[in-house]
């Protein structure tokens, strides 16, 4: 069982939300509006579903407010789908999106793929070159400094780094991350690419190689 908190402000479609989730056996919060959305909530939330366009404080703002205290996947539910609304989402920390209208059944898979992913609890510790993962702990260090990877950025990263040398398309790192059947998303997997390429910065020249035409690959020289 997992907690999950959907905030959005059509009653219907929470309460569809909570219906579908609490039949997998979840624990559901409900909020109407980004303003109940409080450190608390985000403390106990494990998977936060969050609707961008909300009166008041809308999905971005809400994200943007609460990213570093919900340690925890963030998905957005949203009717705006064009790349530069997506990427925005994205780049303020959110994990993933769900364009509206959407399928229960797609959303119980994101959710649950999601969950999965954040169960995961490997006991090693890799290198690549300056940079050490802590695969228990989901972090990326360089010189002893946690580089705050989001939990997508992270698992991007994992894989790649886990299979350095190895090309990988965009969908098929989509697949391998999230674990969802069906067309991946290339642009969610290229904001998430240049978001770990900024924070890996500090530790050198980025050790993820765009392959052209086809995807990305960690260097197999780190």
């Amino acid at each position: 069982m997992a907690h999950i908190l959907a905030v959005d402000d059509d009653g219907d479609l929470r309460a569809l939300i909570r219906t579908a989730l609490e039949r997998d056996g979840h624990q559901v919060a409900l909020a109407d509006g980004g303003g109940q959305v409080t450190e608390a909530l985000c403390r106990w939330a494990d998977c936060i579903l969050l609707d961008v366009m909300m009166p008041g404080e809308d999905g971005f703002a809400v994200c943007r407010r609460i990213r570093s205290q919900a340690d925890c996947p963030i998905l957005f539910l949203t009717a705006k789908t064009d790349e530069a609304a997506v990427l925005r989402g994205l780049g303020l920390g959110g994990d993933d999106y769900l364009a509206k209208p959407f399928r229960i059944a797609e959303l119980r898979a994101r959710v649950a793929a999601h969950l999965r992913r954040q169960q995961r609890v490997p006991r090693s510790r890799l290198r690549r070159g300056a940079l050490e993962f802590d695969l228990a702990g989901r972090c990326v260090y360089w010189n002893g400094k946690d580089l705050r990877l989001t939990k997508s950025e992270y698992a991007i990263c994992e894989h790649l780094a886990l299979h350095a040398g190895r090309t990988f398309s965009k969908e098929q790192i989509y697949e391998a991350v999230f674990g969802f059947e069906g067309q991946a998303d290339a642009s969610a997997v290229t904001e998430h690419v240049k978001n770990i390429r900024a924070k890996l910065a500090p530790a050198g020249p980025s050790p993820i190689e765009t392959v052209w035409g086809i995807g990305y690959k960690w260097s197999a020289q780190t």
